[in-house]
C-alpha cells in the first residue's frame, strides 16, 4: 500500500441493500487519507437471447439503460456518504458490464489505479459456509493491489491495527513481504489514530522425535531454543521500525489460533497479512493460514500482495453475458 493513497475504489455489490458498510468505512479512511473514493458497480447478470429478441430497442440502448440504473443508486449511496461527512469528501461513481465479478473488479481497479480496494465480507450475510470461496475469494487472488475485507460494520475508533508476520518465510513468502504488511499496517494506525502491534506464531517443537518429546529436560531446551530463534528472526524486523516489546506479539502455537487471540486482545479492528505462492506455482494464492482466518476472523482483514505481483486477469472487459435462459433450453431439449 502506498504511503499516500489516491484513490479506494469500493465493490457494492448488492445495490438493492439496506446499509453499505464496506462503503462507510471505506469513506471513513478515504477522509483521513484525504483519497478519493470510488463506488464501482460491476453488473453481471446474464441477458437472456429470447429477451433481447423481443426488445423493441437495440442491446446498446438497453445496456445504457441498466448501466444508468444502476449509476443512479451509486450516486444516492454516494450522495449518503457525503451526507455523513463534515469535511469534503471526493466520491466518483462507475458501472460495467463485465463478468465474472472478481475480474471485474480487478480490471476496474487497474483502469482507475486504485491503491486499495474494499469489499463487504460479512459472514452472517451467506447462506454457504463461506461465500469467499467463490467471488471475493478469485479477488484477492488475482487483485494486484491491497484489498480489506470488511467483516464488520463497527467504524473505526482509534483503531489498532495487527501486523500478521513471518520471517522465516514459511511457504515460499517473498522476504520483502513482511516489509510491506508492516508498512501497510503502520500507514493505516497512524491514520486511524491507533496503535500497530505485530505477532508472529511459532512451532515450539520443531522435528522433535518422541522419544524426545517424551523428556521434560529435552523439550524445555526445545521450547526455550523456539522462542530465542523466533525473536531472532523476528525482533531485528521490529526493531528497525522502533516497535516497542508492548506491541510485539511473539506467541508459540498454531498460527491461526495465536492470530485470532492477539486480535481479540488487543482490540485490533483491522489484520493486515500477506498473500503468497505456494510449491513453485505461478497463480498467487492465499496461504493456509489466511484461507482459515478469514473464516474464522470477525476483525476486518487486509491482504498485501508482492512486490511486482501482476494481476492474469485480462484487462480488455468482457461485456454482457448473453446466453439462452433454461427454460428455452429445456423447451429445445424437449422439442429434439
Amino acid at each position: 500500500m502506498a504511503n499516500r493513497m489516491h484513490r479506494i475504489l469500493v465493490a457494492v455489490k448488492d445495490l438493492g441493500a439496506r446499509d453499505f458498510p464496506a462503503a462507510k468505512k471505506a469513506a471513513q479512511l478515504a477522509r483521513v487519507l484525504n483519497a478519493e473514493l470510488c463506488l464501482f458497480h460491476a453488473i453481471t447478470e446474464p441477458l437472456y437471447v429470447e429477451t433481447l429478441l423481443l426488445t423493441k430497442h437495440p442491446i446498446a440502448h438497453f445496456e445504457e439503460q441498466t448501466k444508468e440504473k444502476a449509476r443512479r443508486r451509486l450516486e444516492r449511496i454516494a450522495n449518503s456518504l457525503r451526507g455523513e461527512s463534515r469535511q469534503p469528501l471526493q466520491i466518483t461513481t462507475e458501472t460495467a458490464w463485465d463478468y465474472p465479478a472478481h475480474d471485474a473488479i480487478t480490471r476496474a481497479a487497474i483502469r482507475l489505479e486504485a491503491d486499495l480496494v474494499v469489499v463487504e465480507c460479512e459472514r452472517s450475510t451467506h447462506v454457504l459456509p463461506w461465500f469467499l470461496r467463490f467471488t471475493d475469494w478469485e479477488l484477492l487472488r488475482n487483485c494486484p493491489f491491497p484489498v480489506l475485507l470488511i467483516k464488520n460494520r463497527k467504524p473505526y475508533h482509534r483503531s489498532p491495527v495487527l501486523a500478521a508476520i513471518d520471517p522465516t518465510h514459511a511457504f515460499a513468502k517473498p522476504a520483502d513481504l513482511d516489509d510491506e504488511i508492516l508498512a501497510s499496517a503502520s500507514n493505516l494506525a497512524r491514520a486511524l489514530d491507533g496503535d500497530v502491534h505485530a505477532v508472529h506464531a511459532y512451532n515450539p517443537v520443531p522435528g522433535m522425535s518422541p522419544a524426545e518429546l517424551a523428556s521434560a529436560d529435552s523439550l524445555a531446551r526445545a521450547e526455550e531454543a523456539a522462542m530465542a530463534a523466533a525473536h531472532a528472526s523476528v525482533d531485528p524486523l521490529l526493531d528497525a521500525l522502533g516497535m516497542p516489546p508492548t506491541k510485539r506479539h511473539i506467541v508459540e502455537g498454531f498460527a491461526v489460533d495465536v492470530i485470532e487471540d492477539v486480535t481479540r486482545q488487543t482490540g485490533a479492528q483491522i489484520v493486515t497479512m500477506g498473500a503468497v505462492s505456494r510449491s513453485g506455482l505461478k497463480r498467487l494464492l492465499i496461504g493456509n493460514t489466511a484461507e482459515q482466518m478469514l473464516d474464522r476472523m470477525t476483525a476486518d482483514v487486509l491482504i498485501i500482495k508482492p512486490r511486482g505481483f501482476r494481476s492474469p486477469a485480462s484487462n480488455l472487459p468482457r461485456g454482457p453475458q448473453i446466453i439462452v435462459s433454461p427454460a428455452l433450453s429445456a423447451a429445445v431439449a424437449a422439442i429434439s
